[in-house]
């Protein structure tokens, strides 16, 4: 049951990860206290830093030898279904370019799991909540962020107009090594361009900081909950206290983008109300879905479509910013309402992200006529283009 309590925990919990993004608003639209250039390095020490070593963290404390099969199962069929819908409206509307595919898959099924879902759900379902969405966001860094930074790198890779003269001289090398021991000298200027980009892509990738620290950090959790052992203090905390800020530095870097925009609504209101119906619609119902249809039920199947619908995640934001893929888009502000029914309460819960500014409001009602083991999302989503 729903109490007054469980209201304000949602609250407490979310309230301060948003502080300092309107800090970074703040800072920038009004104080003037930093120039694009430093807007950029904030930025790059996010991604570089802060979402590595976070994403370690997160999947270090995973056991991988106790994951939910079904909510796993459900969370890939998820992203496959998005893939292939994005892919063809993408070849039909817009030519099929790399970076919407990119931007329609991020809206769609990258939701902010860590920053307002864990907090949200633990409120309200308690421990469980908190151990599923954990395998959730270990997938995500393990695979749908490596994955998502993969098309990034192919999409810069592919958009270079001169490929093999810009390209890196080793690639090209290694490229001109692969022709010599297929023995395939008169390959077509079309597949060794190909080649190239994969090699570069792989290269990139190689040395992207959040690949490291996902292997590094299911690798040690294989080890930890295989054979009982910890990290040394030291190490713990050397992580610690860098991944523990990474939440406030990611937000801090949302906000100093908004503020650098013209409008709140950057993007423009026909790309906001597209970004809507993937975010608040497309994204649950493709998680409701494979979810019924593999038997995912109770609270595990609850927790799967409510985190479908929560707000646009903070990392995919992060690396379209670095990448500058439509950080516009994914930044756009939003009303998300939800409507959660348990035993014979509800409880409403609004987020309102807009110009830097949070609103959370929550409210108790009776819902005996909803049913014990109902539970309904109600997506009332309404952009706001001022303060």
């Amino acid at each position: 049951m729903i109490s007054l309590n469980d209201v304000y925990h949602i609250v407490a919990a979310i309230i301060p990860l948003y502080v300092a993004m309107i800090l970074a608003y703040v800072s920038v639209k009004w104080l003037k206290l930093f120039n694009r250039d430093q807007c950029s390095g904030i930025n790059k020490f996010v991604a570089k830093f802060s979402i590595p070593l976070l994403s370690f963290q997160v999947i270090s404390k995973s056991d991988p030898f106790k994951m939910n099969l079904k909510l796993i199962g459900a969370d890939v069929l998820q992203k496959l279904i998005a893939l292939i819908m994005v892919a063809i409206i993408t070849k039909v509307r817009s030519n099929g370019h790399l970076n919407w595919i990119i931007t329609g898959i991020s809206l769609s099924t990258l939701p902010n799991t860590l920053i307002v879902g864990i907090p949200l759900l633990k409120a309200i379902y308690g421990d469980e909540a908190h151990v599923l969405l954990a395998q959730i966001i270990a997938l995500q860094s393990l695979i749908w962020y490596n994955l998502l930074l993969f098309l990034f790198e192919l999409s810069t890779a592919s958009e270079a107009h001169t490929i093999e003269a810009q390209g890196d001289p080793e690639v090209r090398q290694e490229a001109q090594e692969i022709d010599e021991r297929e023995g395939t000298k008169s390959r077509t200027p079309k597949r060794r361009r190909l080649i190239i980009i994969l090699l570069t892509v792989g290269k990139k990738l190689l040395m992207n900081p959040n690949f490291h620290a996902t292997v590094a950090g299911i690798a040690w959790a294989s080890i930890s909950f295989g054979c009982n052992v910890k990290l040394p203090k030291v190490v713990e905390n050397s992580i610690t206290i860098l991944s523990d800020g990474g939440l406030g530095m990611a937000m801090f870097s949302l906000g100093l983008f908004m503020a650098s925009q013209a409008s709140i609504v950057a993007c423009g209101t026909r790309l906001a109300l597209l970004a809507m119906f993937l975010k608040f619609i497309v994204g649950p119902a493709i998680m409701a879905a494979p979810s019924i249809a593999i038997g995912l039920k109770s609270v595990p199947f609850k927790i799967a479509v409510i985190q479908a619908a929560l707000p646009q995640g903070i990392v995919p934001f992060v690396f379209a910013k670095e990448y500058n893929v439509h950080p516009d888009i994914l930044s756009t502000g939003y009303y998300d309402c939800c409507l959660f029914l348990q035993d014979n309460r509800w409880l409403a819960c609004g987020i309102a992200n807009c110009g830097g500014v949070l609103f959370v409001v929550g409210i108790i009602g009776n819902a005996q006529k909803a049913g014990s083991e109902g539970i309904i999302c109600m997506y009332v989503c309404m952009y706001v283009y001022g303060l």
